[in-house]
């Protein structure tokens, strides 16, 4: 038998509950991960759709593309600006492959929107290299 509490309550999903907002580049990788796990990998900028043209599927639920997911697990949409999404961006820029050529935020986004964009790329993969760059960012710190 539920409680009247269990009743009420209801689960609000990441980029819904301000109490699950990261606050560390670690964590913004780990909710950028479950993100992806959950929505899939988008090969592309940031979502399908992105003028809500063909669909009406809210951008925080559609596949997105891994800095779409970064600056989602921090903000709750794929296109809003964050300082801390931002950093993740450019750590994550760094582990990939040799870094990007110049070291601008749109640099590091197109080096790691480069790297899920290749031909193959799956969505395990992706979570994976999100899990491993917060694993590494926290035994760094």
């Amino acid at each position: 038998m539920a409680t009247s509490l269990q009743i009420r309550s209801r689960v609000l999903p990441l980029h819904l509950s301000p109490q699950a907002r990261p606050t560390t580049v670690p964590a913004v990788f780990r909710a950028a991960a479950r993100i992806v796990a959950a929505n899939g990998l988008w090969q592309g900028d940031y979502v399908p759709d992105p003028f809500d043209r063909e669909m009406d599927v809210p951008h925080a639920l559609r596949p997105m593309s891994i800095v779409a997911a970064l600056k989602c697990a921090v903000s709750g949409d794929p296109h809003t600006w964050s300082p801390l999404a931002d950093d993740a961006i450019a750590v994550l820029a760094l582990r990939l492959n040799d870094g990007p050529e110049y070291g601008d935020i749109f640099s590091l986004e197109e080096h790691v929107d480069a790297w899920g964009d290749v031909e193959g790329r799956t969505r395990e993969s992706a979570v994976a290299v999100l899990e491993a760059a917060a694993d590494a960012n926290e035994v760094a710190a």
